[in-house]
C-alpha cells in the first residue's frame, strides 16, 4: 500500500507507517527546518515544502485503490494549554479543509486524520462535526479513536485522536492496546550517555556501559553511538530550583523565595519543573520551554535524544537544525510506534 503524509513535520507518522508496511511517497510540509529532519530519515519520499493550502492536488497522481492518505495538521489551535486559540477565529484550526480538498481529489482508500484530544470539544465540538460531515459526504465510514502511546509500547502518558476513513466500507475499529507491562522513563533512556547542563555533542557518543533495556536494544538496532545529544543550557540559578524537585514533583516543590513566579491561586501548570520518574513512563513530551522537564536523576532539562527515545524514534533518526528547531520537531511529532498500531490495524481490515 501506499501513502501520503500531509503536514508531514519531522515525521512521525510516516515513520510509523513505513513499520506497518506502508510505501510512503510523498510528504508535504511548510516547514523547512522540520523537512530537512524529514528528508535526511526518509530519502525515497518526494518532499514538497509548500503551504498545503495553496498546493494543488491536481499535481500528483496515485492509485486509490492502494492509497492511504493520512496527516495531522497543527494542533496547537486545538490544545488546552492555549485556550487564546481554541476558536473558529483561529485559521490554522481550517487547515482540516486542505485534507478533505486533497481526500476529495484522489479519493484514497484510506484516510488518517491525526490531531490532540482537545479538537474534541473546541468550539463545543464544532471542528469533529465539521470533519465528520466532510468525510461522509466523500463516502466515507469513518471511527473515532482515542489512543494513549502507552498502551502501544511508547514509554509516555500522550493521549492523541485519530480519524480513521474507510472508502465505502465498514468502521475500521482501533488497534488493540499492547497487553505488556509500560515502558519506563528509566528503560527508555538509562543506557544514554550522561550529560551536563548545556550539553552540544556535535558527533555521536557511544552508548553507557549499562546492561540495555528491550525497548533501548530495539531503539538501538545495530548502533554503538548516537546523536542529538543537546540540551538546553539553563542559568545557574535556575538548575539551582531543579535541586529541590525529586522524581514526580514539579515546581511546587521550589521554596517560595526561590520561584520566579508567585503561586496565589493554582499558579503554573504542573508540567512547570517536572522531574521525570525512572520507574515510570513519561508525561506528554511537548514544548520543551513551556513543559521544563528535568532528568530523572541529574540536575538539567532532557536531550533532544533523550525526548526522541521517549517519544519512540529510533536512534538512526537524525534531527536537523539548531536546538529549538530539534526540541519542537520532536515534541510536536506523533509517536512513532503509537501511528505503526494504527496503520497496522488498517492493514489487517485491509
Amino acid at each position: 500500500m501506499l501513502g501520503v503524509d500531509l503536514f508531514s513535520g519531522a515525521g512521525g507518522l510516516s515513520l510509523g507507517a513505513r513499520l506497518a508496511g506502508i510505501d510512503v511517497r510523498l510528504a508535504v510540509d511548510i516547514d523547512r527546518h522540520a523537512a530537512l529532519t524529514y528528508g535526511r530519515n526518509h530519502p525515497t519520499a518526494e518532499l514538497v515544502i509548500q503551504d498545503v493550502a495553496k498546493l494543488s492536488a491536481n499535481r500528483f497522481r496515485f492509485p486509490r485503490r492502494e492509497l492511504v492518505l493520512f496527516g495531522g495538521p497543527p494542533c496547537q489551535g486545538f490544545s488546552t494549554s492555549n485556550q487564546r486559540t481554541r476558536t473558529k477565529a483561529n485559521p490554522a484550526n481550517w487547515l482540516f479543509q486542505s485534507f478533505v480538498r486533497f481526500a476529495a481529489a484522489w479519493r484514497p482508500t484510506y484516510v488518517v486524520f491525526e490531531n490532540v484530544r482537545g479538537i474534541l470539544d473546541t468550539e463545543r465540538g464544532l471542528f469533529l462535526r465539521l470533519i465528520l460531515k466532510a468525510f461522509d459526504e466523500l463516502g466515507y465510514r469513518t471511527g473515532v479513536h482515542i489512543l494513549n502511546a502507552v498502551d502501544y509500547g511508547v514509554p509516555q502518558v500522550r493521549a492523541r485522536v485519530f480519524i480513521v476513513g474507510r472508502l465505502g466500507r465498514h468502521v475500521i475499529t482501533g488497534p488493540p492496546p499492547r497487553k505488556h507491562k509500560a515502558v519506563t522513563v528509566g528503560e527508555a533512556i538509562g543506557d544514554l550517555p550522561l550529560l551536563p547542563n548545556g550539553a552540544v555533542a556535535l558527533t555521536a557518543l557511544p552508548y553507557r556501559g549499562t546492561s540495555p533495556s528491550a525497548y533501548a536494544r530495539r531503539m538501538r538496532g545495530s548502533l554503538k553511538a548516537c546523536t542529538n545529544h543537546i540540551v538546553t543550557r539553563n542559568a545557574d540559578h535556575i538548575v539551582r530550583r531543579y535541586e529541590f524537585v525529586r522524581p514526580g514533583e514539579n515546581w511546587r516543590s521550589i521554596p517560595d523565595q526561590a520561584r520566579p513566579f508567585t503561586s496565589a491561586g493554582r499558579g503554573p501548570h504542573t508540567g512547570l519543573y517536572h522531574r521525570l520518574c525512572a520507574d515510570e513512563p513519561a508525561r506528554v513530551i511537548g514544548n520543551f520551554r513551556k513543559n521544563m522537564l528535568i532528568h530523572p536523576s541529574e540536575h538539567r532539562g532532557i536531550s533532544v535524544r533523550e525526548a526522541a527515545r521517549l517519544q519512540s524514534f529510533p536512534d538512526d533518526y537524525e534531527f536537523c537544525g539548531s536546538i529549538g528547531f530539534q526540541q519542537q520537531q520532536v515534541g510536536n511529532a506523533v509517536p512513532p510506534l503509537l501511528a505503526a498500531a494504527v496503520f497496522r490495524a488498517i492493514l489487517d481490515a485491509s
